[in-house]
């Protein structure tokens, strides 16, 4: 969680971390490791201070930040099983969210434990499809942020950006279709351009 104000700076960078991740994610994997190790971290650890103090929850999102970075980088292996599993809880949540609903904790453990077996099974390819997807989830998620007006009032309104939604735009099901579009266009351009001849 961010505060209100911090909407528009945050969604632009969740938006180039996005890019990166999306049309760039195999050849920068460690990189993309790190933001999104950043990008969880400062997530849980804003989430658990809460949102009464804004300069705790700020420095919260920072320290918790570099320790994702710093554990997702160090088990780089790990965090090749960890992408997975995140994408395939992922998945399940944002396919529960366009029905308004969401997955029991068997069917996200389930995704989970499937994403995990296939990262390791086919790294490569996992990578690609796992860094495109997410990159294209975040490139959603900060363009609805930006663009449109209900996740600003939305914003305003609680006083708090919650920069990881399910479900972004709720009753706008283009963006659901612009994340598989862009994530798509991500495996593509890295199978066909950014990842080509990097092992």
């Amino acid at each position: 969680m961010l505060p209100a104000s911090f909407e528009t700076p945050a969604a632009l960078i969740l938006l180039a971390g996005g890019v990166i991740s999306c049309f760039a994610g195999y050849r920068f994997f460690r990189i993309v490791l790190g933001i999104l190790g950043f990008y969880f971290g400062a997530l849980i650890a804003s989430g658990a201070v809460g949102t009464e103090h804004t300069a705790w929850m700020i420095g919260a999102a920072i320290v918790g930040g570099l320790i994702g970075s710093l554990v997702l980088l160090i088990a780089y292996f790990v965090g090749v099983a960890l992408l997975g599993a995140g994408l395939g809880a992922g998945v399940a949540a944002v396919i529960w969210a366009q029905f308004g609903s969401e997955p029991g904790a068997v069917v996200m453990i389930l995704f989970a434990i499937a994403g995990a077996l296939a990262a390791l099974a086919l790294q490569r390819y996992v990578i690609i499809g796992a860094t495109a997807v997410i990159g294209a989830w975040i490139i959603t998620v900060a363009g609805a942020a930006l663009l449109l007006d209900s996740a600003a009032s939305h914003a305003t309104h609680t006083g708090v950006w919650i920069p990881y939604p399910m479900n972004p735009a709720p009753g706008n099901y283009w963006v659901f279709v612009a994340w598989l579009v862009l994530g798509l266009a991500g495996i593509v351009v890295q199978l066909g351009i950014t990842a080509k001849g990097k092992k």
